[in-house]
């Protein structure tokens, strides 16, 4: 069986077993930037779509093919240092609200560095994986305490709660679309979905650099029609990120990547996961802020 994958760790993978492999040739896919926005994927090796380019590929010498179990449980190492170091954050804002924020910052600015760097090398290190979580954590705790403590004194704990809630349950039903084939991956979904992810990224980015000059920038992250209205935009658009993460997940499975690249999938997942749960939250920050007025 022959497959072709332009998922930066499949495709990484399959072309170190090419060169480890005599004899053993493999098309080049088309490339993608990494995590967080996706970007195409052909070939999807699955019933209805075409397998072609790349044969499965044989794992490397004292490394076993990664599973889902193996995904599994690095997401889950991922995701538990993102909790617990939001919690930390979270808290620290009660005790002194300036240095929470500058801990968010941090976060902030670190996450989208190491980010770029852990996406664009296609880095498989625990060590930076888990590094990210850690910033993305500051990020979550630091915004959660920051939207809670505006709607009351002491903060509303339950705009968290039911931010967590909402980005489960729409992770569970993106994985039940996902696999029973409700939504299916193509290329032009991926193209689509990574089109709209940078149009939302530089969005975000021009009311940043506009809120300098004009308090809340252009209204996009204000409790407002327009912000909710860009707020479910983006909200669909993270979660549907997740469904080209889960592809990404069953190429690598089926191509026989080494389970080191496990880690990978873990930083796509946690990436889109974070994403998801901040659109979820300040999109019901700004509804609760409309029904106070």
């Amino acid at each position: 069986m022959r497959m072709r994958s332009s998922n930066p760790a499949v495709k990484r993978a399959l072309e170190q077993h090419a060169g480890q492999a005599p004899g053993a040739g493999y098309q080049q896919g088309y490339g993608q930037p990494g995590y967080g926005p996706p970007s195409p994927q052909q070939g999807y090796p699955q019933q209805g779509y075409p397998q072609q380019g790349y044969p499965a590929a044989p794992p490397q010498a004292g490394s076993a093919p990664m599973t889902i179990d193996d995904v599994v449980v690095r997401t889950g190492m991922s995701l538990g240092v993102v909790i617990l170091l939001a919690v930390v954050n979270y808290f620290t804002f009660t005790a002194s609200p300036g240095l929470a924020v500058g801990l968010t910052l941090v976060g902030a600015l670190g996450g989208l560095v190491l980010g770029l760097v852990i996406a664009f090398k296609n880095m498989t290190s625990p060590v930076a994986i888990l590094a990210y979580s850690a910033l993305e954590g500051l990020v979550v705790g630091g915004l959660s305490a920051i939207l809670a403590h505006s709607l009351a004194p002491g903060g509303d704990t339950t705009l968290i709660t039911q931010a967590v809630v909402a980005t489960v349950a729409v992770f569970a039903v993106m994985l039940a679309l996902y696999k029973f084939r409700i939504i299916k991956v193509t290329d032009g979904f991926v193209k689509a979905v990574t089109y709209a992810a940078l149009a939302a990224g530089a969005l975000i980015l021009v009311n940043f650099l506009v809120s300098f000059f004009i308090p809340g920038g252009i209204g996009l992250r204000e409790p407002s029609l327009l912000g909710l209205g860009i707020g479910l935009v983006f909200v669909v658009i993270a979660a549907l990120t997740l469904a080209i993460e889960f592809r990404g997940i069953e190429e690598g499975i089926q191509a026989g990547v080494p389970n080191q690249f496990a880690w990978q999938f873990a930083f796509g997942l946690t990436v889109s996961l974070v994403w998801l749960y901040i659109e979820i939250l300040r999109l019901l920050w700004m509804i609760k802020m409309m029904v106070d007025e």
